[in-house]
């Protein structure tokens, strides 16, 4: 039973990249009237943008669920 999952999350896992795969590029190299691109982002923004901000998002939220847990624990007494 395990091996027929694993094959068939396999087979959606790559039919789903193939069909990305082909996609994206041809929608990418054709300009549409009226297209106007901002100017591109620096290194430091891209880290910023995409590495630093959900780093900083997730702690938040990470500690705010720790920090606002009510949840009763119950302490083992030795």
């Amino acid at each position: 039973m395990d091996k027929k999952n694993a094959l068939r999350a396999g087979a959606v896992t790559a039919g789903t990249t193939l069909m990305m795969l082909m996609t994206s590029p041809a929608l990418a190299l054709t300009r549409d009237d009226g297209d106007d691109p901002g100017p591109g982002l620096t290194v430091g923004e891209t880290l910023g943008l995409y590495v630093a901000l959900p780093i900083v998002l997730f702690l938040v939220i990470a500690g705010l669920v720790m920090v606002l847990d009510k949840s009763d624990r119950q302490q083992k007494q030795a």
